[in-house]
């Protein structure tokens, strides 16, 4: 269930209340006129469950509410009524709601923020991915690949090709790009102040290299792992399940090929670092590509599934 708080022009409040009144997966509708200031107008307050969302937002849209007003949406934790005995409560197919595309794409375009943080984290991971791999420490590398945000702007991105917007495109890649560049470039400064210092693990010194030699090797088990990583974090980004996309986080190897590519080229291991290089480029176009494919292709579905219900899309 989401919990939605609307600023409403008076002018607009009676269409948006006739249609709340009239729709079956609204309930909680509370109206309190001319309390709103910045922006002013009528304050307007429901509750709708998911598989009716979509609907709703597409509404409070053709009314223009998007533009001239605030709509504010929240998820509901938990609700104590008794919902079993109202059909159009209930998920639109086999216990699963279609996704609520409004309030997903308000969350990636949220995440999609590329302060000072978001490459400072980079770099930091790429420090830590550094010394798993100095190291041969695959719970390092692993720790590496939680930090990293890279995947923020990689979702942002498969959005903005989904919806056919350029300017998020744009702007995820041209921060990827600079954020791995960075990341590299200070991953690196580390990598030659171990060597100059003498500290590298002896087994890295004599060639023992398992953790490097998994992540700069592509192979075909990398285009399965990236693809199916995309589909599975399209899915828990849509479906808003948190477990799945952690897992995403720590199979995908984008910080650890970054970081793979300044150890390797500050000891002068030019082949590991090309096929690092290969690595990272694999794994962040096919997250890219996949992740557009997929929430194209969940669209499709649940538009295909509601219009055979005869239900709103």
């Amino acid at each position: 269930m989401l919990h939605v708080r609307v600023v409403s022009p008076t002018a607009v409040t009676e269409r948006l209340v006739e249609y709340l009144t009239a729709e079956d997966g609204v309930i909680n509708l509370a109206i309190e006129p001319s309390a709103a200031r910045r922006p002013a107008g009528d304050t307007v307050q429901f509750d709708v469950m998911r598989s009716a969302a979509n609907g709703v937002l597409a509404e409070l849209r053709g009314l223009g509410l998007y533009r001239s007003s605030s709509v504010i949406v929240q998820e509901v934790d938990a609700a104590l009524a008794d919902t079993t005995s109202r059909s159009d409560w209930r998920a639109t197919y086999h216990g699963e709601s279609a996704p609520v595309w409004d309030v997903v794409a308000a969350n990636i375009k949220d995440t999609a923020a590329y302060s000072p943080s978001f490459f400072a984290l980079l770099a930091f991971a790429g420090i830590i991915a550094a010394c798993g791999i100095l190291t041969n420490s695959q719970i390092l590398v692993v720790g590496a690949m939680v930090v990293g945000p890279e995947y923020n702007a990689i979702v942002a991105i498969a959005l903005g090709i989904e919806e056919r917007d350029r300017a998020p495109v744009r702007r995820g890649l041209l921060a990827l790009l600079v954020g791995f560049a960075f990341a590299i470039a200070v991953t690196l400064l580390f990598a030659l102040c171990i060597r100059g210092l003498g500290k590298p693990a002896e087994s890295f010194l004599h060639g023992a290299r398992p953790v490097s030699a998994l992540i700069n090797s592509p192979n075909l088990y990398s285009v399965v792992v990236a693809v199916v990583a995309g589909i599975v974090g399209v899915m828990s980004l849509t479906l808003a399940k948190a477990g799945p996309l952690v897992g995403v986080f720590i199979s995908i190897t984008t910080i650890p090929a970054a970081a793979d590519i300044a150890v390797s080229t500050a000891f002068g291991l030019w082949s590991e670092a090309l096929g690092s290089f290969y690595q990272l480029l694999l794994n962040v176009g096919l997250l890219i590509i996949v992740g557009a494919l997929a929430m194209r292709g969940q669209r499709l579905i649940w538009r295909r599934w509601l219009r055979v219900r005869g239900e709103p899309d």
